[in-house]
């Protein structure tokens, strides 16, 4: 049963009319007779009822039309498929991030993908960079969203984000008061940063930045587990201000000057080996290249 059969078969069984069905397929009469003529006998039924002044659906064709047709719209489907496959715009994603992405780059990309290529699936992990670096080199990402300078062997980066840092404060604290906050009124204050196993580059070049000594009260895994520390009034936090969009109660924020210093967020990968993974790494680069 080939789907040519099929289609002559559904174009007949609406116009009721060889000549009629077989201008509307492009063909010769004798051709469509021939195709009907071999779909009947690969079914072993009678379809259509024919003569000199008629055509007229069989009881068997009656119940074989709306499966024909479902048929061959799946048939389509599987095509149209294959060629949106082909340019990239259908397939799954699976993309690792920092939890400072989202508050705003992460929904502005998921936005822009789901709008662009509806039929592209981001599938999302939140996890520290070198658990990106791995996952990426293992085959278990596509792409990492990961905190810079990061050095991995066959790891490609890309900078995408750079920001400013800021400091988080209770509400109540002194240094609230202030519009900007400068590394040495951080002195002799008990001081939440991100742990430097985390990411050792950005840690050791905002250290270096900072140029002074901190009272370091822990070295956290999460921001959001840090600013829950400062709402509780347990000391401040030092984070990129992407991070620091969504301050719990009792919290705020105030620049820390740095200077030209900035975080410096990148997009990671191994291989653009696949038309989907090129069609997200180009729309990434058009949102966020610096």
């Amino acid at each position: 049963m080939e789907l040519k059969h099929l289609r002559a078969f559904v174009v007949l069984a609406q116009e009721l009319h060889f000549g009629r069905a077989a201008a509307q397929l492009s063909i010769v009469q004798p051709a469509l007779s021939m195709q009907i003529k071999l779909l009947e006998s690969g079914l072993g039924v009678r379809l259509l009822d024919r003569n000199r002044h008629s055509v007229t659906l069989t009881e068997a064709g009656r119940v074989f039309l709306p499966e024909a047709q479902a048929t061959l719209h799946q048939a389509a489907r599987a095509a149209d498929a294959a060629r949106a496959s082909n340019r990239g715009e259908i397939g799954r994603v699976r993309l690792g991030f920092v939890s400072s992405v989202l508050p705003q780059w992460l929904p502005e990309l998921i936005r822009a993908v789901h709008q662009r290529y509806p039929r592209i699936e981001l599938e999302l992990k939140d996890m520290p960079g070198p658990d990106q670096a791995a996952a990426l080199k293992n085959g278990l990402l596509d792409f990492g969203l990961m905190r810079l300078p990061a050095t991995h062997p066959g790891v490609q980066t890309r900078a995408v984000l750079q920001e400013s840092f800021c400091v988080a404060l209770p509400a109540d604290h002194p240094l609230a008061a202030q519009p900007c906050v400068l590394p040495s009124d951080l002195l002799d204050l008990p001081v939440y940063i991100l742990a430097r196993r985390y990411a050792p580059g950005f840690y050791d070049e905002f250290i270096q930045a900072l140029g002074m000594p901190l009272q370091i009260a822990a070295e956290l895994g999460e921001f959001t587990t840090m600013l829950a520390l400062v709402s509780a009034g347990l000391g401040i936090g030092v984070l990129p201000e992407q991070a620091a969009r969504a301050l719990p109660t009792n919290c705020v924020s105030r620049p820390l000057q740095l200077g030209a210093f900035k975080a410096s967020t990148g997009l990671a990968w191994t291989e653009l080996d696949s038309a989907v993974k090129s069609t997200v790494f180009n729309l990434i680069g058009e949102l966020f290249g610096e």
